[in-house]
């Protein structure tokens, strides 16, 4: 478990999405209208980061999620976290947006902290989607990862409408299968507790599908895989720009990069190991490692063990059209992650038209298919990752074919209106099964009472048959 930290903000994330504008603002009815037709939903999001305050990827989704909804048609409130400087409510892009503001006595926002500081946000969060309420009638809660579990169990009770969650990742997941400490298993325990009382389980890939029926017992009936999305637009640099970064980056050689939050899981200490490899066959060659977090004084420890000060930069974080720019002018854009349960970078490195090499592992064996849109290698291989990366730079065309694809099946499979529309789906099945599932999870507890099965001892990944 690394350190949180408020405000932080994913490398992957160009900062001009981020900063919401003052729309219309469009009236919740306290009854639904006549005309108003049945497909529409007024959906109440809980997410503990939402613009403009990120930590990773989970606050991105939410805002691209919300946005499409509404969008849609769909009426859309979303309660999170407060950022000094924000309104406490506001509506931005056609979405309600109300933050839960910090009580008097606050909780740093730490490891060692991390559980009494959810506690009482929940507390916060709990009050203000209470009084977001008071304006009208939802159809569904959405609760995004662990973080909202109590909000969304008092809302669940309080409110009587379907629940349904988003499991972003896993605590056993995070940490390999292993739950060192006790703060690790009390995580896992809300992560179960909130999969079993939710009518319907998102997931972002068919990896992430196995591993929460598996460790939560969940039944695959209830577990809906709906990817995540990108904006392929977005992504787009203007020629200028990635002629600039060529520039700033490359020097005479190939250039490799990774863009992502400097944290083990990532991987990025196995893409260096691998670059005096790479050197030998591709003299000139450098590498950019875009991104912050907790891992990068280890990895700039480990650019300078390795002799790789003049080949590696390290910029910290790329806003605007930076990164974009960046992922364009690379030969390869390298994802070597150890967990990854959807792998949103990847998309986005492919619809900046970037060649692809990624660990074959989580979502990214999913989205990448070998020698079609992407190079795959084993994850924590060193040697499998030097030589898919070496795949592409020693065949340019083949490379640039081989994004061309990637880039191609971003634009059909992964935009955000047709996740909205599965997402949507979801919705319409959890709402015409909760009165069953309700005397279902009421029956249960009659005959087993309120508590979770016990955790098995070990590594629970292969407890569970995962690896």
């Amino acid at each position: 478990m690394t350190t949180l930290r408020v405000g932080e903000q994913s490398a992957t994330a160009p900062d001009r999405i981020h900063r919401p504008t003052l729309t219309s603002r469009p009236q919740i009815p306290q009854q639904p209208a006549a005309d108003v037709p049945p497909a529409t939903r007024r959906i109440l999001m809980l997410s503990w980061e939402y613009p403009p305050v990120l930590v990773g990827g989970l606050g991105r989704h939410v805002h691209a999620l919300s946005v499409a909804l509404a969008a849609a048609g769909h009426e859309i409130t979303v309660v999170t976290r407060h950022a000094e400087g924000a309104p406490l409510e506001e509506y931005a892009d056609g979405v309600r947006i109300v933050r839960a503001a910090e009580d008097p006595v606050t909780f740093p926002l730490a490891t060692n902290s991390l559980l009494a500081w959810t506690m009482a946000f929940n507390h916060t969060l709990t009050r203000a989607a209470l009084r977001a309420a008071e304006s009208g009638s939802y159809d569904v809660i959405h609760a995004h990862d662990w973080l909202v579990a109590h909000t969304a169990m008092t809302l669940r009770e309080h409110l009587d409408v379907p629940l349904v969650s988003t499991i972003h990742a896993t605590e056993a997941g995070r940490h390999q299968g292993w739950l060192p400490e006790e703060m690790n298993r009390t995580i896992h325990g809300v992560e179960q507790w909130l999969s079993a009382e939710s009518g319907r389980v998102i997931v972002c890939s068919g990896y992430m599908r196995d591993e929460v029926t598996a460790l939560f017992g969940v039944p695959a009936a209830r577990v809906d895989v709906v990817p995540n999305g990108v904006e392929p637009h977005r992504w787009r640099a203007p020629v200028a720009a990635v002629a600039s970064a060529r520039a700033r980056f490359a020097g005479d050689g190939p250039l490799v990069t990774f863009a992502g939050r400097l944290v083990y899981e990532k991987g990025v200490q196995h893409l260096l190991a691998g670059l005096p490899r790479l050197r030998e066959r591709h003299p000139g060659l450098r590498a950019v490692i875009v991104g912050d977090g907790p891992y990068r004084e280890a990895l700039a420890a480990e650019v300078d063990r390795l002799g790789l000060g003049a080949v590696v930069s390290m910029p910290g974080f790329l806003g605007g059209a930076d990164l974009p720019a960046v992922m364009a002018a690379s030969d390869c854009f390298a994802v070597p992650s150890i967990y990854e349960p959807f792998g949103m970078v990847a998309l986005e490195g492919a619809a900046a038209g970037a060649p692809l090499a990624v660990a074959r592992t989580g979502g990214l064996a999913e989205i990448v298919e070998p020698g079609v849109t992407g190079m795959t290698f084993a994850p924590q291989d060193p040697e499998a990752l030097t030589e898919a990366v070496h795949a592409l730079l020693s065949d340019r065309k083949q490379a640039r074919r081989l994004a061309r694809r990637a880039r191609a099946m971003v634009h059909e499979q992964y935009g955000w209106s047709a996740i909205a529309a599965r997402t949507t789906a979801t919705y319409a099945a959890a709402i015409a099964k909760d009165a069953a599932f309700t005397a279902e999870r009421a029956e249960h507890r009659m005959a087993l009472g309120r508590s979770l099965p016990p955790m098995p001892e070990g590594n629970l990944l292969t407890a569970a048959g995962l690896r």
